[in-house]
């Protein structure tokens, strides 16, 4: 008899759960997205045990007749697909026929539904894979799938599940995620009776954000303007972060390609293309994006779990989106606002801690800690009591006198006095700008009024009053002054009386092999002097000469810890950062008034007056609204 057997139906979909039910929030995408494919307009989502006991999500789509509730449980049965050629534009969220026998097989699951067509509903349990019941039952049109007892029957797979606390976030990420798709449906996330996430029906993707996260998050974002290429057939919305914003990871990335749910390395770097020279670049922004196009251009058959798609133009569509990233931060000119917005706070689900750790570093109040000092046992202390002392005799007599009616008495503790706000305080002086524009399209009306520690410059205008740090507002300026002067080839050079002699590493010695041309168009004029030693005999004319050795080294180490797999015109931005960081003014540097107008009038003619080359903020702004509020004059 033969090796090669053909596998039963049980042990499949068991080999097909590994794939596509990796943990309870598989399970939590694979209902929510059949839940949008039937059109439901509500979904609610209910965890216990984050997800291991119970998982529940009710919705109100069209529903299955009864020979479909029985057909679905079988493996690749599906509605959504009938022939090869809507393989190649696939428009739903599911196609494949895998998810319903697949979570079925692991763990104990019932259906409950009905479609419009019929005036009773259908339910049925399976256990296992092995079907226990089908009845009929009365029920409202829509579907309710309940998985419970996730992984029963694989004990391997149960043991790798995290924490209650993690496998709950990631079911709350998710929710979250399709609640920002889906603005126009309404959402609800409960875990043990706790309300994580409820949203109503809007009519705008930037209500839905503000829903979610709330104004805090939505004052610090930048909606993007519908853009698109080839004549609609690619399209670009969303929102963006401004560069101060800067997260530690990319969970606030949120990217869709026609509504779905994607993680994709093209798209992310593309964001991070975008920001560079924005942010620091081990900082990551906020990002909700939607790209929408044909789907015969975009290929989601490429994983199991379908996170995971393939464009047919990859360049085209990466360098869409960071263009246009790119030109709508330059174009708004997004500026940091002081004091937080007031307005409602996010949703708890937004921002569920992915550990127990974090979420006792969450709980824990630093009012409450006390210093722990060891116990002693109880001590008898001895026991006192006092005498009581007769009072002295009373000075007047007042046993024959009338009682006083409290009924019309004035009451015990009188109001404040309410003082009516004097003509003094009256409207403030026209003119001045109460809704501040959102970018830095002021910053050249500015009006300085002086430093602060000689190393911060404030300036005033109608929008209200700026802060401005010295040093990284030059560095941009100088910044984008050596890019400018590299692209036409006119680099300003100082020439030095005596070639500085450098001696170099081994692996600097590779380094400035690799880049020499591209110090020469930066300004350097170099040869090699000698084993392992170079000689400079010119240097950019903006960089103090004292600072000369330490950037050809600051260089130097780039190229060969950072630069290595980049492009060129990623290194040329690395060594124009290097320099300007060097020439640049520097902090506790005292500036006379006209330098730091002049200061101000260069940084507004830049690109990007947001942030400096190495992604820290420039310039922080306090409205006029903002600053009547601090003060109670609105």
């Amino acid at each position: 008899m033969g090796r090669i057997r053909i596998l039963s139906d049980n042990v499949a979909n068991k080999i097909a759960a590994g794939e596509v039910v990796e943990r309870p929030a598989s399970v939590v995408k694979e209902m929510l997205e059949n839940s949008l494919d039937a059109g439901a307009t509500d979904i609610r989502v209910e965890t216990e045990s984050g997800g291991r006991r119970l998982i529940r999500i009710v919705d109100n789509g069209c529903g299955m007749l009864r020979d479909d509730a029985m057909l679905a449980f079988e493996r690749h049965a599906t509605s959504k697909l009938a022939s090869v050629d809507e393989l190649e534009a696939i428009a739903t969220l599911g196609f494949r026929g895998e998810a319903l026998p697949s979570i079925a097989s692991v763990s104990r699951l019932t259906l409950e539904t009905r479609s419009l067509d019929e005036t009773t509903g259908s339910r049925v349990e399976i256990a296992g894979g092995k079907m226990l019941a089908s009845d009929e039952i009365p029920l409202a049109p829509g579907t309710t799938i309940a998985v419970r007892d996730l992984f029963f029957n694989v004990p391997a797979r149960k043991k790798f599940l995290r924490s209650d606390q993690t496998e709950l976030a990631h079911i709350a990420s998710l929710v979250t995620h399709y609640s920002l798709a889906h603005p126009e449906k309404s959402f609800e996330l409960t875990h043990g009776g706790k309300e994580l996430l409820r949203v109503t029906p809007v009519a705008t993707d930037r209500e839905r954000v503000f829903q979610v996260f709330g104004a805090a998050t939505l004052e610090d974002l930048v909606e993007l303007e519908a853009k698109s290429i080839q004549d609609g057939r690619f399209r670009l919305t969303g929102f963006i972060s401004r560069p101060q914003v800067q997260k530690s990871n990319r969970n606030s990335i949120f990217l869709f390609v026609n509504r779905r749910l994607i993680r994709d390395r093209l798209l992310l770097h593309a964001i991070s293309a975008a920001y560079y020279n924005l942010i620091p670049p081990a900082c990551y922004p906020f990002a909700l994006l939607f790209v929408d196009c044909d789907p015969a251009e975009v290929d989601v058959n490429v994983h199991p779990s379908k996170t995971e798609v393939r464009f047919r133009q990859g360049s085209l569509v990466h360098d869409f989106v960071r263009d246009a990233l790119r030109a709508t931060l330059i174009e708004q000119r997004p500026v940091p606002s002081a004091p937080a917005p007031v307005g409602p706070t996010p949703q708890p689900g937004a921002h569920l801690p992915y550990s127990e750790f974090t979420q006792a570093l969450e709980n824990f109040r630093y009012d409450e800690a006390r210093p722990v000092l060891p116990e002693h046992p109880p001590q008898q202390t001895p026991e006192y009591t006092l005498r009581p002392v007769a009072p002295p005799p009373p000075r007047f007599d007042f046993s024959q006198g009338t009682p006083i009616s409290m009924e019309n008495s004035a009451p015990s503790a009188p109001e404040p006095l309410r003082l009516r706000v004097p003509d003094t305080h009256g409207g403030f002086p026209s003119g001045v700008e109460m809704d501040a524009p959102q970018g830095m399209v002021s910053l050249g009306d500015l009006r300085v009024l002086g430093q602060i520690h000689d190393s911060f410059i404030i300036a005033a205008g109608r929008d209200g009053l700026w802060i401005i740090d010295q040093h990284v507002a030059h560095e941009r300026i100088l910044f984008e002054k050596v890019l400018a002067q590299q692209a036409r080839g006119q680099v300003e050079q100082q020439r030095l009386l005596m070639p500085m002699v450098l001696p170099l590493t081994p692996a600097q010695q590779v380094e400035y092999d690799r880049i020499a041309e591209e110090l020469e168009k930066a300004g350097f004029e170099t040869e090699p002097f000698g084993h392992r030693t170079i000689a400079v005999k010119a240097a950019p004319s903006d960089l103090p000469l004292g600072d000369l050795e330490r950037v050809i080294y600051d260089i130097l180490e780039i190229a060969e810890s950072e630069l290595r797999r980049v492009s060129v015109s990623d290194l040329r931005r690395g060594i124009a950062a290097s320099l300007a960081c060097r020439a640049a003014i520097k902090i506790n540097m005292r500036l006379e008034a006209t330098k730091m107008d002049w200061l101000i009038r260069e940084l507004a003619r830049t690109e990007c007056p947001m942030s400096c080359p190495h992604g820290r903020p420039v310039a922080l702004r306090y409205t006029t609204r903002e600053i009547l509020r601090s003060f109670h004059r609105i």
